[in-house]
Formats: structure tokens, sequence, C-alpha cells
């Protein structure tokens, strides 16, 4: 984990830039599908809806939720992937899906910067450093 500084602005650009994000897109679906098959089942998203951290309330101390809500969270989150309802979320619609999600925090988080502590391989990071490496190249 590192403390970067981002605004919506960077994942904005990340996002409408589709080679950075196709590419980081497709990297995370390649390691969550464990068994190659070009979709992923609930089981394989799981991780991936787990990383969200959705029940992390207090500053980063876990609480401990109840499991039939973490269920129906989880299940819930799934359901907003798997577009077509077949029970696997194949690559356009993770990519959709992220896309989506990516939007929204930017949107919620605005142009103001903020200081957050991020995943080293998170599509923030990924966002922070295509901006880092976009910054250091108009500097040279």
């Amino acid at each position: 984990m590192s403390v970067e500084v981002l605004d919506g602005a960077t994942i904005i650009n990340f996002v409408e830039d589709e080679e950075a994000f196709n590419l980081a897109v497709h990297h995370r679906f390649g390691n969550l599908d464990t068994n190659h098959d070009g979709l992923l089942c609930y089981a394989e998203m799981l991780k991936e809806l787990q990383s969200l951290r959705v029940f992390e309330t207090h500053y980063g101390i876990d609480v401990k939720p109840d499991p039939e809500e973490i269920a129906r969270v989880y299940d819930s989150l799934f359901v907003q992937f798997d577009h077509d309802s077949n029970g696997a979320v194949d690559l356009e619609e993770f990519k959709a899906e992220t896309k989506r999600m990516m939007l929204a925090m930017a949107n919620g988080m605005g142009f103001l910067p903020v200081q957050m502590v991020l995943e080293e391989d998170s599509f923030l990071k990924k966002a922070v450093e295509r901006e880092s490496t976009k910054i250091k190249q108009l500097l040279n």
C-alpha cells in the first residue's frame, strides 16, 4: 500500500485512456479467471468483491458483519457485473462495470485533490501511476 494524491480527473483520464484502462482490465480479469475459461464465476469474482472492502467502516479497523449480510452484499455486487444474468461475468461485462464504478468514484470525488491509501495493484493506483508518468513526460 502507498499514500497517493488524486482527484476525479486522475480517474477520468485513466478510464478515457483506452489503451491503459484496457490493459489494466485485461490484467485484472486474467488474474481472476483462475480456470482460464474466459468467464468469471462467483467464486472467482469473490476475491475482487472482497477487495472493495465495503465492510471496513472504522478507519481501517474491520468490523465483524453478519455472514448473511455479507452474502447478500456480495451477491448484489456480482449481479451488477453479470449484465446478461447468465451466472458468469465475461471480459466485456467486467470492463463495462469497472468503468462505471470508476467514473462513479470520480464523480463523487470531484476535482479537489484527496490523499488516499491505495493498494499496489488497484485500478486507482494504476490511474495515479499513469498520471505521474504523463507529468514526468511533460517535464522532460
